[in-house]
């Protein structure tokens, strides 16, 4: 299965989410959090700086534990200026 480019709206959202991670991450140091959420230093820093925009869901889950900041305000920041998807 060859996975389908990400689409600018998708890249948008990954560093909406990235900047969101950054902000919640305050005083903690990268690697403190990085640690904390069972991943790399430079995979935090990729997603904080937008360059690895659509993280797997269990390193979101993850860092939102590490940083006590609720999934669904990840979520929230994710789909924000997402257009609606109608269902089929």
């Amino acid at each position: 299965m060859v996975r389908q480019p990400l689409t600018a709206e998708q890249i948008a959202a990954g560093r909406r989410l990235g900047v969101a991670l950054r902000s919640a991450r305050a005083g903690r140091s990268l690697g403190e959090v990085a640690l904390a959420a069972g991943i790399s230093p430079e995979t935090l820093r990729k997603i904080e700086a937008g360059r690895l925009p659509a993280p797997a869901f269990g390193t979101v889950v993850c860092l939102s534990q590490a940083l006590d900041v609720p999934l669904a305000e990840l979520a929230d920041t994710w789909l924000a200026d997402m257009p609606v998807r109608q269902a089929s």
